[in-house]
This record gives C-alpha cells, sequence and structure tokens, in this order.
C-alpha cells in the first residue's frame, strides 16, 4: 500500500475510531446500568450484597461512564418542566418607603401588572412612564443615599436588572443542594427562567424548595480544634444511627491503651512540632490498626470506623503568615493525636473532595447525628467548590464550623455592589439601613482579626476577616476575587435586601414511560428515514449511491459523536435536526454524482470525471451548508430548550457534511481508481 493510499484510508479510519471513542463512555453507561439494574430487581439478602459489591467495585467506571455519556434530553428521559416569572414589580412596590405610598401609587402599580402580564416588557421602564406621566417624583416614595431622581432611578434599574440573577444564583444553589442531577437552569426573556429537572417527579417539594424565601444571614466562624471533636463525635453518632443505638455519643477524644505510653511521652514535644509531620508520620505514633491490609479493606475499615471524619482533611497554620500544615482526620487517629494536641491558636481549615459533598451533607442532615455535635456550632460547606482550573468541575468543598445563631440577618442590607480598589482590585461594597449598620458595629468590634461568614441558604459565600470596627454600616469586602466573584457575592448580599419572589407560571411532568415511547418513535422514523435514503440512492446511482450510503452512515455516527463530546443533550428536536443533516448530506452527494455523471457523459475518463464531479460541486455544497450554519448559529446563541437542541445538532451535522460527503466520499473513489478501475456504475445511462 502506497503511502499516498495510506492516508485516504486514514482520512476513513481514524474518524470512526475517534467516534467510538467518544461514544464509548455512552456504550459503557448502558452497559453498566444493564447490570446494575438485573442486580437491584433482586431485592434478596444475597441480591443486595452483590449490588453492594458491585458498587464497590464499578463505582468509579459508572461515574466516569455517566458524565462523559451522551446525554437525553428532558423529553426522552422524562422529569420535571418548570418556567417560574421574578416578580420585579413587586421588587418595586416593596422598595418604597411605606408611609409614603398612596392611592395613586398603588394604582400605577395596579397599571403597571396590567400591562406587563404575559408579556416581555421591561417592567421598570413601563412602571416609571406611568409614574412620571401623572407627575410623580421617584424622591417622594423611594429611600435613597442621593436624593436625586437620577440616584433612584439607577439604584432600582440595579436592582430590577439584578433580581433575575440574584434568583438564578439563589435557585441553583438549591436545586443542587437538593441533588438534582444535570439541572438546566437558562433565562427566557426579561424576566423569566426555565428549569428542567430529569427525572424529577416530585413537583411538590421541588415547588416549596423554588418559592421559598432566601435566608441569608452573617455568622461567626468557629473553625478551631474543637471542630474536630465534633467530627470524631458525628463518627460516632452515626455509628450508632446505623446500629440502632438511640442515645446520642460523646465526643470522643481517647486513645486506645496502647498508644497511652507514646502520647504521653510525645505531648510536650508535640505542642512545638510540626502538626502535619506527626500526624502522617505512623513510625512515631501507635502501631497502625491497618497494617498489612490490602488497599480496598484498609478503605473499607477507615470508612466503617470513620463514616464522616474519613472525607475530611484539614490543615493548621499558626498565623495568617506562616504556612499551612496538612493533615487527615483518620491520620490523627492512626498516631494518637488528641485534638487537645493540635494548636489552641492555630488557623484552621477543613476540607472534602466534591464526589463525597452528598454523602457528607446527608449525614449531617440525621436528627440523632444533629443532636451530638456541639450546642452552638453548626458544620457548613462552601458554596462554590474550588477547581483546578476556570469552567471545570469543582474538585473539593471548604467546610466551616459557624455559629448556630446568627450575629445578622441580610435584610438589613440596602445595597450591594461590586467595584475595584485603588490598586484595580475587585472588591463588593455593601451598605445597611440604620439598624443593621448599628448591630454590625457591635459585631464587627467585638470580632477584630476573626472571619464572619456569609451564609445563604446554609452555605458559605465567603468568609472575610474583621479588619476594624464598622459603625455606619457601609462595608468593603476584599479577597482574591476576580470581577465575576465579585458579582456573584454582590448578588448573593443583595438576597437579603431584593423581595422580588419568583412564581411558578407554567409546571410539566414528562413520564419515563412517555420518554421511553419518545425515544422508540423518534428511532423508529429516523430509521425508517434513513432505510429510504439509502434504498433511493443504491436504486438511483448504483455503486456510487452504496459509497454516499456509507458516508451518510459515517455522518450519523459522527454527527451523534460530536455532541457527545461537546456535552450536547439529545432531543427529539434533536433527531429532527439530524435527519434534516442527513438530508443535507445526501443532496451534497446528488451534486457531485450528477456532475460526474456529465462528464461521463462528455466521454471523460473515471478519474477525470471524479475530480471534475468534486471540484465543480464544491462551491454549491459549500454555500448550501453555510446557509445552514449561518440559521443554526442565532438559533443556538438566542434560543432556549427545544429550539435550542434542534439549532446545536444542526450545526454539528452541517460541518460534519461538508467533511464526509466531500472528504470522505472522494477518498474513497480515489482509492478505487488506485485498484485499477476505469468504469463505475453511478447510475442509468442518459436517454437519448
Amino acid at each position: 500500500m502506497s503511502s499516498k493510499n495510506l492516508g485516504k484510508w486514514l482520512l476513513i479510519v481514524l474518524p470512526l475510531a475517534a467516534a467510538f471513542l467518544l461514544l464509548w463512555p455512552t456504550i459503557n453507561y448502558s452497559l453498566l446500568s444493564s447490570e446494575r439494574a438485573e442486580l437491584e430487581a433482586d431485592t434478596s439478602r444475597t441480591g443486595r450484597e452483590a449490588l453492594a459489591r458491585w458498587d464497590a467495585d464499578n463505582k468509579e467506571a459508572f461515574e466516569s461512564a455517566r458524565a462523559g455519556r451522551l446525554k437525553l434530553g428532558l423529553d426522552l428521559r422524562g422529569g420535571a418542566y418548570l418556567t417560574l416569572e421574578v416578580d420585579v414589580l413587586k421588587l418595586i412596590e416593596s422598595s418604597a418607603d411605606a408611609s409614603a405610598v398612596d392611592d395613586d401609587f398603588r394604582a400605577i402599580i395596579e397599571e403597571t401588572r396590567k400591562a406587563t402580564d404575559n408579556s416581555d416588557l421591561d417592567v421598570l421602564t413601563v412602571f416609571l412612564e406611568k409614574f412620571r406621566a401623572r407627575g410623580k417624583k421617584l424622591i417622594n416614595y423611594f429611600p435613597a443615599s442621593e436624593l436625586t431622581e437620577q440616584a433612584v432611578e439607577d439604584k432600582l434599574r440595579r436592582d430590577a436588572s439584578g433580581s433575575v440573577d440574584q434568583a438564578m444564583e439563589v435557585l441553583s444553589q438549591r436545586i443542587n443542594k437538593y441533588g438534582v442531577s444535570e439541572v438546566s437552569i437558562q433565562k427566557q426573556g426579561a424576566r423569566r427562567l426555565v428549569i428542567e429537572l430529569p427525572d424529577e417527579k416530585d413537583t411538590l417539594q421541588m415547588r416549596e424548595l423554588l418559592q421559598q424565601t432566601a435566608r441569608l444571614e452573617f455568622k461567626r466562624v468557629m473553625t478551631d480544634r474543637n471542630l474536630v471533636k465534633a467530627f470524631y463525635a458525628i463518627d460516632q453518632a452515626y455509628r450508632n444511627y446505623k446500629s440502632g443505638v438511640v442515645a446520642p455519643a460523646a465526643v470522643d477524644t481517647t486513645v486506645a491503651d496502647t498508644a497511652k505510653k507514646d502520647v504521653a511521652a510525645a505531648a510536650d514535644t508535640t505542642k512545638k512540632a510540626d502538626t502535619a509531620k506527626v500526624a502522617t508520620d505512623t513510625s512515631k505514633g501507635p502501631k497502625d490498626p491497618y497494617k498489612g491490609l490490602s488497599d480496598d479493606e484498609k478503605a473499607r475499615r477507615i470508612k466503617a470506623e470513620y463514616p464522616f471524619s474519613y472525607m475530611i482533611f484539614g490543615a493548621v497554620a499558626a498565623n495568617e503568615q506562616s504556612a499551612p500544615q496538612s493533615f487527615d482526620m483518620v491520620g490523627l487517629k492512626i498516631n494518637g493525636i488528641t485534638p487537645e494536641q493540635l494548636p489552641e491558636a492555630g488557623i484552621f481549615s477543613f476540607r472534602i473532595a466534591a464526589e463525597k459533598l452528598q454523602e457528607f451533607l446527608k449525614i449531617l442532615s440525621i436528627p440523632q447525628v444533629r443532636a451530638a455535635m456541639p450546642s452552638d456550632v453548626d458544620i457548613l460547606v462552601s458554596a462554590n467548590g474550588q477547581a483546578s482550573k476556570p469552567g471545570a468541575q469543582p474538585e473539593a468543598y471548604d467546610v466551616y464550623g459557624v455559629a448556630r445563631d446568627a450575629d445578622l440577618m441580610g435584610d438589613v442590607i440596602e445595597d450591594a455592589y461590586p467595584s475595584f480598589d485603588n490598586s484595580n482590585q475587585p472588591i463588593v461594597l455593601m451598605n445597611m439601613n440604620a439598624e443593621g449598620a448599628d448591630e454590625w458595629g457591635r459585631v464587627t468590634g467585638a470580632n477584630i482579626g476573626k472571619r464572619i461568614a456569609v451564609v445563604l441558604d446554609d452555605r458559605v459565600w465567603s468568609a472575610p476577616t474583621v479588619q476594624n470596627k464598622i459603625p455606619n454600616g457601609s462595608s468593603q469586602i476584599t479577597g482574591n476575587f476576580k470581577p465575576e466573584d465579585a458579582m456573584r457575592l454582590a448578588v448573593v448580599l443583595k438576597a437579603g435586601a431584593l423581595k422580588a419572589p419568583v412564581k411558578i407560571i407554567e409546571e410539566r411532568v414528562v413520564g419515563p414511560s412517555l420518554g421511553e415511547d419518545s425515544i422508540r418513535r423518534g428511532l423508529t422514523s429516523t430509521g425508517i428515514s434513513f432505510a429510504l435514503i439509502i434504498l433511493f440512492m443504491m436504486a438511483y446511482y448504483a455503486i456510487g449511491g452504496a459509497i454516499a450510503d456509507v458516508a451518510l452512515l459515517m455522518n450519523i455516527l459522527l454527527t451523534v459523536a460530536g455532541l457527545a463530546a461537546f456535552g450536547g443533550t439529545m432531543t427529539l428536536p434533536g433527531i429532527a435536526g439530524l435527519i434534516l443533516s442527513t438530508a443535507m448530506a445526501v443532496d451534497a452527494n446528488i451534486l457531485i454524482f450528477e456532475r460526474m455523471r456529465e462528464e461521463l457523459y462528455a466521454g471523460k475518463s473515471l478519474k477525470s470525471a471524479v475530480e471534475q464531479g468534486f471540484s465543480r460541486a464544491w462551491s454549491a455544497i459549500l454555500d448550501s451548508n453555510l446557509t445552514n450554519i449561518a440559521g443554526a448559529i442565532p438559533l443556538m446563541v438566542w434560543g432556549s430548550g427545544p429550539i435550542k437542541g434542534f439549532a446545536i445538532t444542526l450545526l454539528v451535522g452541517a460541518i460534519i457534511t461538508l467533511f464526509t460527503a466531500v472528504v470522505v466520499t472522494r477518498a474513497m473513489f480515489q482509492l478505487i481508481i488506485a485498484s485499477g478501475a476505469t468504469t463505475l456504475n453511478i447510475g442509468q445511462k442518459r436517454t437519448a
């Protein structure tokens, strides 16, 4: 085989190999799901044990395949579909000074509501038009730091435009906390949000979750060595809970008898030593109880004995300037290090891996576990996980101990917005009302040098250190912010001040049986359309049609693989887009074959006819597919839901059509010519 022909074979084989690799997670997920479903069907003790072993052996592969598979849309999987509307008019109404509201103001509100209901008009613009048509002034109704019409209008616009982002941020956090996977939240128009919840059927609970008022709190951070005691207490409480013991566990600070002498001898030096080195150097501590065990058995034993703290990794630094030394909770126990031997005044931080988050939160939600925790401490996790690079999935979440009772509620915040300091670093500026300013001055004055956590719906969004007393309620929050981080924090802070509720205006539930029926009908219709195209091409263009059919099947495979590679979702409209892109691929081949036949009728050789057919049809093929691409891009950018699914499939299909219908088909013809063929049947002869 010549190197020239090898290149043509690679043009055909390599894309197929790439498609298989991209679709392997989907194939593997289907195979693993079938295996697991068979085991789940057996509810006997033997079946449950087999399922537990299967989960232990295949968990990583199953999760990896699940994350990389081609996702199915709500119309194919089943689930809940909700459309919510942010009540911007309610925000405007509640922002007014209650003592200044009169009949005219109420009438304007009612007129605005009638004008904007069931429309996508900008609510604030309509309100201002009707407000000023009556000769009213904003400063007579709305409080503002600067008593000018423009200052009041700017604040209302800032609040109104941010209310949808704020609602989206809060709802996203709630749904993720609720444990719904692959949720989709998208803006629709000026003030609506569309939420798709695959596999979710409990719409009543989800409705309550989405419509409850956001709870913003400021709480003192209490992350110190006593939190280590709490983690061990939770271990014991959870073991008791699993075994049916009712009594709450006491805090476990003892060590094994065999370790007492080692601990006593090391007690004086441990306070001065590097905690991380002591915690991880098993040669200096008690005998490792897991020594000699296999990795799997060791992991199983550790999880059984420390079901909560095994997930946690910590670090401690002597002060803010010193480098933190890391340790793991199980390592402390193995080495006989008690919480009292950790630095009393150290700066502690704790973290869990992202894949352990749901397990971590599930244990904390158990009443028996909460009863074993200190009465004045809550254990919370950060709202945003930490990733190795921008846009990547979170790899870890920070764990905080915070005061159970809030020092201040978020409803005292009047405004919060991102800005930049003198060195052009992103910051967040926050203003409070008079009542909040007095209390904030007391709280900050009593906690100088300590951290105050910003907590929204039991997730920590920021935990800045108090630098000095803030007497007037105007605060500046600094940190290693990116501009988008500062914007998100400002949105969260306003969750306690903005009073723009969300209301569900549309709710649909797609059952799994309906989804299965959609898949079956979609596959059937797709199969029939492909079969008709294949039969037509072979009947009309003979051998040329068979070559086109091979390229067509390759086009379908690469399009689906492309969707999987870019994290796309296959929907019913997406299947329609796939069929349409396939028709466009056939159209390209028809243009080429007709050109080739014209050349053959003119007496040209097969090689010349192939070259001329492809070169002369190229401009028409390019124009038709560019038109498809140009039409699909706006639908993909500005469309949502089914429209976007259709556009993505059409766009990917059009791009791949340019490759399969021109490059791959041409390579096949050239390989046939290279094998010595001088004639090729590409359809019926011309009639006189």
